[in-house]
């Protein structure tokens, strides 16, 4: 039985900037970071518990995955979840992931994912989904004359806002936003626009369009945001969101679930294990699913998010 802190890794991105400080997160002096991966197992990426100094892989390769990760683990190879942070200083580029049924012809893989808006700018936004009417044709005709931009449906952001992504959904993150994002263990994004933008040595980053129009599911159009039942966010077929706050003095128990792992994210204010330690804004805990009930109280007024196993 345990709750683990799991050492985040940085990933310096032409869009990224500072904001994941405000989160806890040390940032390279001069290097624009645009992700924290926070649960991570892949081949060229993998989470270390601090307290153990195992990584995330081993613990899921080991003898003890179902008493780690609950019976609901499957036997995948690596852990099926990747979370991360986000800061879009600038706007990403426009792009998608590939449905599971495209991702092995076209040597990728699938990603759904789920964006939960921790900051905002004014007016910050997403391109998300298609507006209506703009079918393979009109797409293919706003790419040849530079507009494609004008084919993505555009939404406001806010904190505390979700918005889920499954495999397929056209996609960019506009400038302003700090996320918590919740996706399979996949790192496959096909771009079919980045604002003529270059990267550090002077040249344009790769585009996918011959990819990316093979991914994109035609009838997806104007999505909008989650709209939670109480306090659960959202379920998919790959993870359950849950979301809840606590007021200063408010206690909280967080009832096992034999079934499942646990992952819990201060997304703001400040919050007191029962053994004492303050979770800042920004912190985060993966609880084993041996472990038994868990409070948490206030510290300040705050939200906690907690992703499982579905």
């Amino acid at each position: 039985m345990a709750i683990w802190k799991v050492r985040p890794l940085l990933q310096e991105r032409i869009w990224g900037g500072r904001n994941l400080e405000a989160f806890g997160r040390s940032c390279p002096e001069g290097q624009k970071i645009g992700e924290s991966w926070e649960l991570v197992d892949r081949p060229e990426a993998q989470s270390v518990v601090e307290e153990t100094g195992q990584t995330l892989g081993s613990l899921w390769r080991g003898s003890e995955r179902e008493a780690i990760f609950g019976r609901r683990a499957g036997q995948g190879e690596r852990f099926p979840i990747l979370i991360k942070l986000l800061d879009a200083e600038e706007k990403l580029s426009l792009q998608v992931h590939p449905p599971a049924e495209k991702a092995k012809v076209l040597g990728g893989e699938p990603k759904t994912e789920m964006w939960f808006f921790l900051r905002t700018q004014p007016k910050a936004d997403i391109y998300v989904g298609l507006k209506k009417g703009v079918g393979r044709v009109e797409f293919e005709q706003a790419l040849a004359s530079g507009k494609v931009a004008d084919c993505f449906h555009r939404l406001e952001t806010e904190p505390g806002a979700a918005m889920f992504l499954p495999s397929g959904r056209v996609h960019a993150i506009g400038a302003g936003n700090v996320i918590l994002e919740i996706q399979q263990n996949s790192d496959t994004t096909y771009r079919v626009y980045d604002w003529d933008r270059k990267d550090g040595a002077g040249q344009p980053r790769a585009l996918h369009v011959k990819e990316a129009l093979a991914s994109i599911r035609w009838e997806d159009e104007e999505p909008a945001f989650v709209q939670p039942r109480g306090e659960r966010v959202l379920v998919c077929d790959f993870f359950k969101i849950t979301r809840w706050w606590l007021m200063p003095g408010e206690d909280r128990e967080v009832v096992p679930d034999g079934g499942t792992f646990r992952y819990l994210f201060v997304a703001d204010g400040k919050v007191r294990e029962e053994a004492g330690e303050e979770w800042a804004k920004g912190a985060g805990r993966l609880v084993t699913a041996d472990h038994g009930s868990l409070i948490l109280q206030g510290v300040e007024e705050s939200t906690v998010v907690q992703v499982e196993f579905v």
